[in-house]
């Protein structure tokens, strides 16, 4: 027989709603926060990015080159920040990558494992491979390990390129400097095993990876060998977007140590950019525009090119795409002086700028300051790139043409916000583009001549 509510039944599920109402909200700011390593707000503190929960006196990188990645004192599978987790081993180690497999003997319990440094981000991780640690050879092991088909003198570090890898940004920022900052001490003495990978995507970056490994990356997914190493890396350590942290990382590396890799991987020339520009360039610093053919573009690109050589720029414009010949197109970045463009992945070719060049990120309106930040701001601090920001007012804006000047996307964007990232996404990203003041265009462009170093 149904019984009868009692008095408190109420007020028991008033307090329910009251608390799955806070969890929900919680999720959502998590979710963001998560998602894009800032938080929406713009006043408040990015708190993804800052790793507090890194404990540097547990995880102090001593001792000689290479061994301060198998301090025994720690687990085998363990966080080295919110976003990136590394396993590593020392003994009997056999990769049968093909059935995601990598048996460790002396290994006290098994572990999984995804070597992909956005561990807190459930929808990039979702395409990365896992792997599983299994122990064998001990007195309650059952496991019995495939027979070694090759055998490697040098560490295995294993890693991949799954996740949001395929766009640039989070080429480099997941991928490409955490790698770097783990594996650079290493001297090239490492055999570099990539799961998930794309053809296409090891390409393009092969340059980079024979400047770290003096061996041929192997396509562990598909690869029918057992590889044998007397030790193994798994994941790479995050420290910052695209940033390096040089007292957690083997040498003290920076970024502008990462740069200079770059600049041997692609054979870069210009050091250093100038208000003159290279030579015979009959006193014009060049600008570089990166285009996009969708979202975010500028809608008047062809006038932003004639006023920018009337201010007397030497001037190319250019969209990179991922297919695009990365080694002639780091060479034209290298070439510019000023960067300008929208917010987007193709920003990240900040990485090929000369030092002290000047990189221009058009920030769409939207209230997104928090974004641009994270992603472009505070990076380029650190490779010695001098930064300006160009705010987009709504006269600028395609979303005028969209909505009446009281919408309320126009009106209340941080509240906007509150309604998570595909609402901003769908709203101030893929719906909006650019058409630039040509006059505050060309005063930009004089401030950041003048930023420029003289010759």
């Amino acid at each position: 027989m149904k019984q009868p509510r009692g008095r408190q039944e109420p007020r028991r599920v008033g307090n329910a709603a009251m608390v799955v109402t806070m969890v929900v909200s919680l999720c959502v700011l998590t979710y963001i926060k998560a998602r894009y390593c800032s938080n929406p707000f713009p006043k408040a503190v990015a708190e993804v990015e800052v790793d507090e929960d890194y404990d540097s006196t547990r995880y102090k990188l001593t001792g000689p080159v290479g061994e301060e990645d198998f301090d025994p004192s720690r687990p085998t599978c363990y966080n080295t920040s919110k976003r990136s987790e590394r396993c590593a081993a020392v003994g009997d180690i056999r990769v049968d990558g093909n059935h995601s497999r990598i048996y460790i003997s002396p290994l006290s319990r098994e572990w999984r494992t995804k070597p992909y440094a956005r561990r807190h981000d459930a929808v990039a991780m979702d395409d990365v491979r896992e792997f599983t640690l299994v122990p064998f050879g001990g007195p309650n092991d059952t496991a019995v390990p495939p027979l070694c088909t090759r055998t490697h003198s040098v560490p295995g570090f294993l890693f991949s390129s799954g996740g949001f890898a395929g766009n640039l940004y989070h080429d480099y920022a997941d991928v490409l400097v955490p790698l770097f900052a783990s594996t650079n001490h290493l001297g090239g003495e490492v055999q570099f095993l990539l799961a998930d990978i794309k053809d296409w995507w090891a390409d393009k970056f092969r340059p980079l990876f024979r400047q770290l490994s003096r061996y041929d990356v192997i396509d562990v997914n598909n690869d029918r060998e057992v590889h044998c190493f007397p030790r193994i890396i798994i994941g790479s350590t995050f420290h910052r977007a695209m940033g390096i942290d040089p007292s957690r990382s083997p040498g003290g590396v920076t970024v502008a140590d990462f740069k200079r890799l770059l600049r041997r991987a692609f054979r870069l020339e210009r050091a250093v950019a100038s208000r003159s520009g290279a030579p015979r360039r009959r006193d014009r610093p060049r600008l570089l525009i990166i285009s996009r053919k969708s979202s975010r573009r500028f809608v008047n690109e062809r006038a932003m090119a004639r006023a920018a050589a009337a201010a007397r720029f030497d001037v190319r414009i250019a969209e990179p795409d991922n297919h695009t010949d990365m080694p002639n197109f780091a060479r034209l970045v290298n070439s510019a002086d000023v960067m300008m463009g929208v917010h987007g992945a193709g920003l990240t070719n900040m990485v090929f700028l000369p030092s002290r060049a000047v990189l221009v990120q058009v920030v769409p309106f939207g209230g997104l300051e928090w974004l641009t930040r994270v992603t472009f701001k505070d990076p380029a601090r650190d490779m010695d790139v001098t930064y300006m920001e160009y705010n987009v007012s709504l006269e600028e804006s395609s979303l005028r043409d969209l909505y009446p000047e009281d919408h309320f996307y126009l009106k209340h964007p941080y509240d906007v916000h509150k309604k998570g990232w595909d609402a901003i996404k769908t709203v101030y990203l893929d719906k909006q583009n650019v058409r630039l003041n040509l006059t505050r265009f060309t005063r930009t462009l004089e401030q950041a001549r003048d930023l420029l170093p003289t010759p």
